[in-house]
């Protein structure tokens, strides 16, 4: 296979970062990086060029980095919750993808891109997971994200509400003995003060 070296005006995952000379096979430069603008050929020339940008990318990759760890750290205590029917197994009748991530991100105030959120497969059933969001090349963020049953959230929340509700009828019930114990000791105590 026919091999070339081109030299990266962006970062590339799995390839490398901004400015570098990497060797691609020949169709893959010719075909991708090439007419999307992400390499241009690695002459003389053109890694002149780059050198000459080169503190002005590093200004920028700087900047950039600064912006992802910002929005990294006021991303950090968001969780997202998903409700989607579901089997007796668990499984789910559908799926959660990494559109539906990214909207739900996007319905708490935080504008993301689909792309930046790493998920290898649709979640296909109920359960805690983790999710990567790329922020930056140096800046990854993991989101927890629930999946639940459709309806078992309600009912969760109903039987959260029956066991607050018991609990409070259980105190109630022991100021009532307690009040009633007490008014007992007063009634035992004046008998005790007639009788002498």
């Amino acid at each position: 296979m026919a091999t070339t070296n081109v030299l990266l005006r962006e970062d590339v995952d799995n390839l490398g970062g901004r400015g570098e000379i990497v060797k691609v096979k020949s169709g893959y430069a010719r075909n991708f990086l090439l007419p999307q603008g992400i390499a241009t050929q690695a002459t003389k020339g053109n890694i002149k060029q780059v050198e000459q940008e080169r503190s002005v990318l590093l200004k920028k990759a700087a900047s950039e980095k600064s912006t992802a760890d910002a929005q990294a750290e006021q991303m950090k205590d968001i969780s997202l919750v998903f409700e989607r029917k579901a089997g007796k197994d668990g499984t789910l009748f559908g799926s959660v993808t990494s559109m539906d991530i990214t909207e739900a991100i996007q319905a708490k105030g935080y504008e993301i891109d689909r792309r930046k959120i790493q998920l290898k497969d649709t979640i296909k059933e109920t359960g805690d997971y983790t999710v990567n969001v790329k922020l930056h090349r140096e800046v990854t963020l993991e989101i927890p994200v629930k999946v639940t049953a459709e309806g078992k959230a309600a009912a969760e929340k109903t039987e959260k509400k029956a066991k607050a509700k018991d609990s409070a009828e259980i105190i109630e019930e022991k100021a009532d003995t307690t009040e009633t114990a007490s008014e007992e000791t007063v009634e035992v105590a004046d008998d005790e003060a007639e009788a002498q």
